[in-house]
């Protein structure tokens, strides 16, 4: 019979061979451990997670091309607008009601440069341009964490709304029922 120490001592001894072992296979084939267990799911789903990040970084790419142009649009707009407003206040004589006066002109040069700038063709084509590829990413991202989700057996957003749907529509039915329901406890108690 050997004593209690030796069969901790080899159990131990088993473990950590079987960590080491672990290990070595860990650093040189990185892709057969994530084929086992939990992460499997995420390994056969890691190419369209991939495909959709790259496809997502090159729409972030065209996103900011978009948003530079569109605040140059302001920018310009701005500086011309203000320009025009310094420009009229010299002419706008000092006295009490000079501040409402500076006010009046003001807006009025601002909502007449900024009206013509919303209404050019350019600017709309940019902002057009801007918010298709804001949902073109949003599209992306909600398809990543979808993947990502199936991967973890866990529900999409889809199948999440799906159910707050049904749930609304059970509220709006017990509603309708609990007056029902009330009237008849009613009618009942008044006949007791």
């Amino acid at each position: 019979m050997k004593p209690q120490s030796d069969d901790m001592f080899e159990y131990y001894k088993h473990t950590s061979m079987f960590w080491n072992d672990m290990i070595a296979m860990m650093s040189s084939k990185p892709s057969s451990l994530m084929a086992v267990g939990p992460l499997r799911n995420l390994t056969e789903n890691i190419k369209k997670i991939s495909q959709e990040l790259i496809e997502a970084n090159q729409e972030i790419v065209d996103f900011n091309t978009q948003l530079v142009e569109y605040y140059q649009h302001l920018g310009e707009t701005w500086i011309g607008a203000q320009k025009k407003v310094m420009a009229k206040i010299s002419e706008i004589p000092q006295d009490a009601e000079s501040l409402e006066a500076y006010k009046r002109v003001w807006i009025d040069i601002f909502e007449n440069d900024f009206t013509q700038m919303f209404d050019n063709k350019s600017f709309s084509k940019n902002y057009n341009k801007l918010v298709t590829t804001e949902l073109q990413l949003l599209k992306r991202w909600n398809t990543i964490m979808d993947v990502m989700l199936k991967s973890a057996n866990m529900p999409t957003k889809e199948e999440i709304d799906d159910i707050y749907k049904e749930l609304f529509t059970l509220k709006k039915q017990i509603k309708k029922i609990n007056p029902q329901k009330r009237t008849r406890v009613r009618k009942n108690d008044s006949g007791i």
